[in-house]
């Protein structure tokens, strides 16, 4: 993409450029052209050089389409992205998430998001802020890269996955709330059975969160904390279920990356942001594995 492009019209008449370089040699040199080439001694390389890299530098700048300008390389580089991106939102969608996927497909989409990382628009400082300090209240998207609600389209994650096995529950949405410094997976359950009825049915959700706290290991790598795990009804047949109470348990907290003889960058519990753009996200856990691709989402109501 560095590459830049000369019109066809800035090739130097070979006369007219002998000429010119006769010209420089004379006036610099104060001498005969014959002197200079016969006697190496008086002959001053650098400014034969210097002259012709002169003459070649203003031939090309006056010409206006010798230059790319910035914004027509960004312009073809956002074209490239947008399409990847559909791209892979079309395979994201048409095989359920990665739950209805084949190693076929698997890798069509590992190859797409592998492309979209080397056009990554933030390559560094994805985790700023992320922890929560210096943020300020009600900072957006130059304050916090991560901030918002992210919803799940893709994932190759084994713990995730397999919660599709479930002969009672599917999983319905799947989020991820990063609010500094707290960061909440949600994902919504409903009956299997629910798939199978007519659409005004009354519908049944279950809410689970899993709330964690964020910290910055590295410019791209963010690490969690597990806090405390709720279950939640959120609709029973149709009704209202906040009157309800939550399971919640809470978790003992415990900073792996503070223990004795843990390198704290590589110390378990994080992920790294290998995509961020302001609607799409691509981040890899580091255990069990697997990466998430996530839109991002104004609210994450069931």
């Amino acid at each position: 993409m560095g590459t830049v492009l000369y019109h066809r019209n800035t090739t130097i008449d070979k006369m007219s450029l002998f000429s010119l370089l006769l010209i420089i040699l004379i006036v610099s040199n104060r001498t005969s052209f014959g002197f200079i080439m016969n006697d190496p001694r008086t002959h001053d390389k650098t400014s034969f050089s210097s002259s012709i890299t002169s003459l070649l530098q203003s031939s090309i700048q006056s010409d206006p389409s010798a230059t790319i300008s910035q914004s027509s390389l960004s312009t073809t580089e956002d074209q490239r992205r947008n399409e990847l991106k559909q791209s892979l939102i079309r395979l994201c969608a048409s095989f359920d998430r990665g739950f209805g996927s084949t190693p076929r497909i698997r890798k069509e989409v590992e190859e797409l998001i592998r492309q979209l990382e080397t056009i990554n628009p933030m390559t560094s400082d994805a985790a700023r802020g992320v922890d929560g300090k210096n943020h300020q209240e009600g900072g957006g998207e130059e304050d916090v890269p991560l901030k918002g609600a992210w919803r799940m389209i893709w994932t190759t994650a084994l713990d995730v996955l397999n919660l599709g096995a479930s002969p009672t529950l599917v999983p319905a949405g799947i989020y991820q709330v990063i609010d500094p410094p707290i960061a909440t997976n949600i994902i919504d359950f409903t009956p299997r059975a629910q798939a199978l009825l007519p659409v005004g049915f009354p519908s049944t959700v279950i809410r689970a969160k899993v709330q964690t706290r964020a910290s910055i290991r590295d410019v791209n790598r963010v690490g969690l904390i597990f806090e405390s795990v709720q279950l939640k009804p959120v609709e029973v047949f149709g009704f209202n279920a906040d009157s309800l109470p939550p399971l919640k348990i809470d978790l003992p907290r415990v900073n792996i990356q503070d223990l004795p003889g843990v390198n704290a960058k590589t110390a378990p519990g994080f992920f790294d942001v290998t995509y961020l753009d302001r609607d799409m996200l691509i981040i890899k856990q580091n255990a069990p594995g697997g990466y998430f691709v996530s839109l991002k989402v104004s609210n994450y109501d069931p």
